[in-house]
């Protein structure tokens, strides 16, 4: 009888990351793209994939240059308002695909995209796809020709599923895009800047009171820049704070080009472990992080939600605001048990992993990726609640949460909202 393929974390443990099976290895093998996995797996993925992303830059508009089976995706995003009248579309036809020629035409249909337009825009965002990356496409050079045609900024987003598993991945790459227009100014001491995600933290991110206690007063976000002009002011920070390794790299870019220094935190949802980085993050920048009231808080969160439920077992997927490893750690450490984890398994949670297997050694890892998962048995999991939209997706019937809204939980304050969420479906006995 087939069965979906998995491992348990202690099975992980003991092949180590270099000897992970290749079931749970997208390279080596045919995707399944189920309605679990489309929403991060498409061109036309839920939340941010490159596209909308690009228009991160304030008042920019973006032109994507590809064939018409990869553009109808993006007419999702223009039934947004705050989307209207931002894309715009060059369609490719076979003869272009094969020779390339549309690479002449890019400059002329910007030019034809300022005439529709009421207001000039700060930024042009050229956004290509897999076409161009097989043709090996010089976008610097289109760029340069976009700029020097219509005298706005042009900037390359790269919608390559190619190169997803490559060092520098699409929605890593389109956050170095994003923040290329930024120009070197003076630095000031109490300013910063949150990089990491394309939504702002929740407002009451205890983050934010912590900065200001110790002398910060402007904290940015790219995210809360409604206008050109207060993007620029990102370059005035004395630092970044990086919440998110998909923002290494334009953190890196921004160090060298502007000379910003980074640091770089970790969304975690272990409640010692977040006050450990707390304390990290005050020594490096010279001063005392005083996050007591914010850690019992969040303690007595957890403690409220197994008085009143008990020790719950857990359902865990990876399209949610977390690592599924990481948040499936801290459960089982705070006495719950997790039957199964769906999650892509690297080097950043491997970590987890090894500790995940010396306190729950039983926990089913599954790959979502897996042609296995066609034979996935809801039944086998024995889960009382879920946490991932993947995980509604296989526990339809269950209480859970799919913790993958626009706003961005982080440390304290987004594990008290996560078990706030729960409590709200277990209460209703249903999805919320």
């Amino acid at each position: 009888m087939n069965k979906a393929f998995y491992k348990t974390s202690k099975e992980l443990a003991q092949l180590g990351l270099k000897g992970l099976p290749e079931e749970m290895k997208s390279s080596e093998h045919l995707i399944y793209s189920s309605p679990a996995t489309l929403a991060f797996n498409s061109p036309g993925a839920k939340g941010f994939g490159v596209k909308r992303a690009g228009l991160a830059v304030p008042e920019s508009v973006m032109l994507l240059v590809s064939p018409g089976c990869c553009g109808r995706n993006t007419s999702l995003f223009k039934s947004m308002p705050e989307y209207r009248d931002r894309f715009f579309f060059q369609l490719l036809d076979d003869t272009d695909i094969v020779t390339g020629r549309h690479l002449t035409k890019v400059p002329q249909a910007a030019m034809e995209m300022l005439e529709v337009l009421d207001k000039k825009p700060s930024a042009i965002m050229i956004c290509i796809t897999c076409v161009d990356a097989l043709l090996g496409t010089d976008m610097e050079r289109v760029c340069r020709k976009v700029t020097e045609k219509t005298g706005i900024p042009a900037v390359a987003c790269y919608m390559y599923a190619l190169t997803r598993e490559k060092r520098l991945p699409p929605m890593a790459a389109v956050r170095t895009s994003v923040y290329s227009l930024l120009e070197k100014e003076k630095r000031h001491n109490a300013d910063m800047n949150i990089m990491g995600y394309f939504t702002p933290l929740f407002d009451s991110s205890e983050l934010y009171p912590l900065m200001k206690s110790i002398g910060i007063k402007n904290i940015r976000e790219l995210s809360r820049c409604q206008t050109i002009e207060e993007y620029k002011e990102l370059s005035k920070a004395n630092f970044n704070l990086v919440l998110n390794p998909e923002a290494r790299a334009a953190a890196q870019d921004i160090q060298e080009r502007l000379g910003i220094p980074f640091i770089e935190l970790l969304r975690l949802y272990r409640p010692e472990k977040i006050h450990n980085q707390y304390k990290l993050l005050g020594n490096a920048l010279g001063a005392q992080l005083d996050d007591t009231i914010y850690y019992e808080k969040a303690k007595k969160a957890i403690e409220d939600f197994k008085n009143k439920y008990g020790f719950l077992t857990f359902s865990v997927g990876e399209i949610q605001n977390g690592d599924p490893v990481e948040m499936a750690l801290m459960l089982v450490e705070e006495g719950f048990k997790v039957s199964e984890v769906f999650a892509t398994i690297g080097e950043l949670n491997f970590h987890f992993m090894k500790r995940l297997s010396e306190i729950s050694p039983d926990t089913k890892v599954y790959s979502n990726l897996s042609p296995s998962m066609l034979y996935y048995e809801e039944a086998d999991a024995k889960a009382d609640i879920f946490i991932g939209s993947d995980a509604y997706y296989y526990h339809p019937d269950l209480p859970g949460i799919e913790w993958c809204d626009d706003a961005q939980p982080f440390g304290f304050d987004g594990l008290i909202k996560l078990f706030e969420k729960l409590d709200q479906a277990m209460e209703g006995g249903k999805l919320v």
